[in-house]
Order: C-alpha cells, then structure tokens, then sequence
C-alpha cells in the first residue's frame, strides 16, 4: 500500500528509539531505513539519555523534537513506565505520542502504559521477517495516517 502522506506537514518524520537492546536497535535501523516515508531514526539507550534527549540537556542540546517515540519497558536506569510517566507530566513534551515497543506482554505492563497515557501498546515479535512486518505496520499507520502536533 503506497498512501501519500498529506496529513503531516512534516517532510521528514523524526523518531525517538528508547532501547538498550543491540539487536533491537538494528532491527529497527535497518526496518526504517527502508521506510517509505522520510524519517530519522534517534536512539537513546536508557532512560535517563532518552529524557536528555527530549529535554535538550548536555550532548543533546540541538537534538530535534520528536514526532513520535517508541518506548521499551525494560531498560537500566530508569525504566520506560517512569519515562512515560514524565513525558506525560511534562506540558512541554505530554503532547507527542509514545508508543511502547517491548517484549513485556504482562497485562499489568499493558495496563499501566495505557493509564500512564500511552498511544499503543506494541509487543516485539520474534524474528527480523516478522519484526519488519511490524515495523511496516507502524509506518503505514504512524506515519502515513496520523496526524503529529506541531513541532514547537
């Protein structure tokens, strides 16, 4: 499915990657370099680098707005629920959408991310072939059909 994206202004799609997992990591590389809507890929590998990053603070001081992030659950530091948790809080960052990409599929997991106000719950499937599907699933609906709020 080939849909122009016109509801996004933006021409490039900025993405913020919270995961400490290596292979993960070029798992998803790899899926979105191949997206066909234009995007940047940011990684930050824990908690307390991905809120930097969101906040502009230290190395990442010219670091862009995301339009969208994905959250994994289980990382060192500070855990993706407590990261959620202060993006929401924050009235600087609560409006971009954070949905968790992780292999936790406990329903207290679910449940909490849902009450923390995460945009969706997504569970890592196993295997590049399928984790691409996925990703591609992501893109067709993310970054095609939905809508981001301005950068500010």
């Amino acid at each position: 499915m080939n849909i122009p994206n016109t509801l996004n202004t933006h021409t490039t799609i900025e993405i913020l990657l919270v995961e400490d997992s290596e292979p993960d990591i070029l798992l998803t590389q790899e899926a979105f370099a191949d997206a066909r809507v234009p995007n940047r890929l940011h990684v930050a590998r824990d908690g307390v680098d991905a809120l930097n990053f969101l906040r502009r603070e230290g190395i990442h001081a010219n670091a862009p707005r995301p339009d969208v992030i994905l959250l994994d659950i289980n990382m060192p530091r500070k855990n993706g629920l407590e990261v959620l948790t202060e993006i929401k809080a924050d009235p600087l960052l609560g409006s971009i959408p954070v949905v968790m990409l992780t292999t936790s599929q406990a329903e207290d997991d679910v449940r909490t991310s849902y009450a923390r106000h995460a945009s969706g719950y997504v569970i890592k499937p196993v295997g590049f072939d399928n984790f691409l599907t996925a990703i591609r699933a992501f893109e067709d609906f993310w970054m095609t059909f939905v809508r981001f709020p301005p950068r500010a």
